[in-house]
C-alpha cells in the first residue's frame, strides 16, 4: 500500500505567493505511483484539501486527517512547501511533532532558529563560521539610526530579521543616505530588523540535503545580478539575474564552499533540503555565511531545481529522496 503524503502549501505571510509557485513545480514531479499525495492549503482562513470537483475538505486538526467520501485519511508523512510562517519558522513542525508525523524539513527548534537571521549568525559565529558584523533593532526598543551607523561600516543591508525572499530588504551605501527609510521599510515586514555590513566578494548559493545518512551538497550557483543586490524582483523576475550553475570556480574555492555548507548543515542539525547563501571574500579566501533557508524555493525560476538537474538527478528522484528520508526517520524512532 502506498504511503499517504500530505503536501502542504500556502502560509500566513506575503511569501505564500511563492509557496503556490513552488507547489506548481513540486506537483508536476512528485511520484504519484509511489505515494498517495494530498495537497493541503494552509491559510489563515483554514486548512483545506480541494477535490477535483472543487469541493473543499477541511483538515481535522485534532489528528491532521481528512475525511474523503466518508473515509478517514491519515498521513504517513508531510512534504512541507510553505515559505514563511508557519511552515518555515517551526510552528507547523511543532504541531506535526505533537501529531507524531515525520516531515521533510528541519525540526521545530532548528526552523525557528534559522528563521531568525540574528540568531543564525550568532550560532554560526560561535561555531567558527565566518559571518558579517550586524546590529539588530526591535520595534519600540529602537536605537537611533545614527547610533547604528556608528557601529557598522557602510554599505549595509537592512532587512527583516524573520522572513525570506528578500522582501523588505534594502542596501544603504552611506550613513547620510536613506537609512531611516530602509529601516521603516523593513519594519513593515517584521518587528525585528537586521542591519548588516556588506561583504565584498562573489555571491554563491548552495543546496544541501541528506539521503541515506549522507549529507549531499548540490552543484552550487553563482549569483550575478543586474540590480544593486539580489532582491525579490531579481530573484523572481527573469532577466534581472544571471544564475550560473554550476559556478565557474577553481577547485580550491569549490571545496571551501562545499566544506562550509556541510559544516553549517551539521552545526545546525539540519534535515531535508536547505539552501545556504554565502559571500566568498577573495581577499581572505573564505566564504561568509549570509543566511540559511530551510524551505528553499522550488519554482521554475528557483535555484535548487537548477542544482538538482546539474547533479544529474530528476526532480522526481529528488522529492522521492526527501520523502523517503523523512519516512525512514519515523521508522528509526519507532524501532
Amino acid at each position: 500500500m502506498k504511503p499517504n503524503i500530505a503536501f502542504v502549501t500556502g502560509g500566513y505571510s506575503g511569501e505564500a505567493v511563492i509557496s503556490y509557485k513552488s507547489a506548481a513545480t513540486i506537483e508536476q514531479h512528485i511520484d504519484t505511483e509511489k505515494y498517495s499525495v494530498y495537497k493541503i492549503d494552509i491559510t489563515k482562513e483554514g486548512w483545506f484539501h480541494v477535490l477535483k470537483n472543487g469541493m473543499k475538505i477541511q483538515v481535522d486538526k485534532n489528528d491532521f486527517s481528512l475525511t474523503v467520501k466518508g473515509s478517514k485519511v491519515l498521513f504517513d508523512g508531510v512534504l512541507i512547501g510553505i515559505h514563511g510562517t508557519p511552515g518555515e519558522d517551526g510552528k507547523l513542525q511543532g504541531y506535526l511533532d505533537l501529531m507524531g508525523l515525520p516531515y521533510t524539513t528541519c525540526n521545530a527548534a532548528v526552523s525557528a532558529l534559522t528563521f531568525n537571521k540574528r540568531y543564525t549568525v550568532a550560532v554560526a559565529s560561535f561555531a567558527g563560521i565566518k559571518v558579517a558584523r550586524s546590529v539588530m533593532m526591535i520595534r519600540n526598543k529602537l536605537n537611533h539610526a545614527e547610533e547604528v551607523a556608528k557601529q557598522l561600516k557602510f554599505p549595509v543591508f537592512v532587512k527583516p530579521n524573520n522572513g525570506g525572499s528578500s522582501i523588505g530588504m534594502s542596501r544603504v551605501n552611506h550613513p547620510s543616505e536613506d537609512l531611516g527609510a530602509a529601516i521603516e521599510k523593513a519594519f513593515k515586514e517584521d518587528d525585528q530588523i537586521l542591519i548588516e555590513e556588506f561583504i565584498t566578494g562573489r555571491e554563491f548559493t548552495i543546496g544541501v540535503f541528506q539521503s541515506n545518512g549522507e549529507i549531499i551538497t548540490l552543484p552550487f550557483t553563482e549569483i550575478k545580478t543586474k540590480k544593486e543586490f539580489f532582491d525579490f524582483e531579481a530573484k523572481y523576475t527573469p532577466g534581472f539575474t544571471d544564475e550560473i550553475t554550476p559556478a565557474d570556480v577553481s577547485e580550491e574555492i569549490a571545496e571551501k564552499v562545499k566544506a562550509a555548507a556541510k559544516k553549517v548543515y551539521q552545526v545546525f542539525n539540519c534535515n531535508g533540503v536547505i539552501r545556504i547563501d554565502f559571500i566568498y571574500n577573495e581577499e581572505i579566501a573564505e566564504p561568509f555565511l549570509l543566511e540559511i533557508n530551510t524551505v528553499p524555493g522550488q519554482t521554475e525560476a528557483s535555484i535548487v531545481p537548477q542544482q538538482v538537474r546539474a547533479m544529474g538527478w530528476t526532480l522526481k528522484q529528488f522529492y522521492s529522496a526527501l520523502i523517503d528520508d523523512a519516512l525512514a526517520s519515523k521508522s528509526k524512532i519507532a524501532s
